[in-house]
């Protein structure tokens, strides 16, 4: 079994952010996956983003604002 960083992105209306990860690599066909801890991570960054608390959601990971560019 192999750990190794990852970074996923959380997109919430016009907030995005970069959640720093642990995938886990095994033999098994289901590899790589996050450890239930992560996943929740990711829960509680895509609810405080969706809630607009930026403040919570920048203690777990890089937030970002997001600006329509028209064309």
């Amino acid at each position: 079994m192999n750990k190794r960083k990852h970074t996923k992105l959380v997109h919430e209306g016009e907030y995005a952010a970069e959640v720093i990860v642990e995938l886990i690599d095994t033999d098994d066909g289901w590899s790589p996956y996050l450890s239930l801890d992560d996943a929740q991570k990711l829960d509680e960054v895509r609810k405080a983003l969706r809630k607009g608390d930026l403040e919570s959601a920048g203690r777990m990971a890089r937030v970002f604002s997001l600006t329509p560019i028209a064309v």
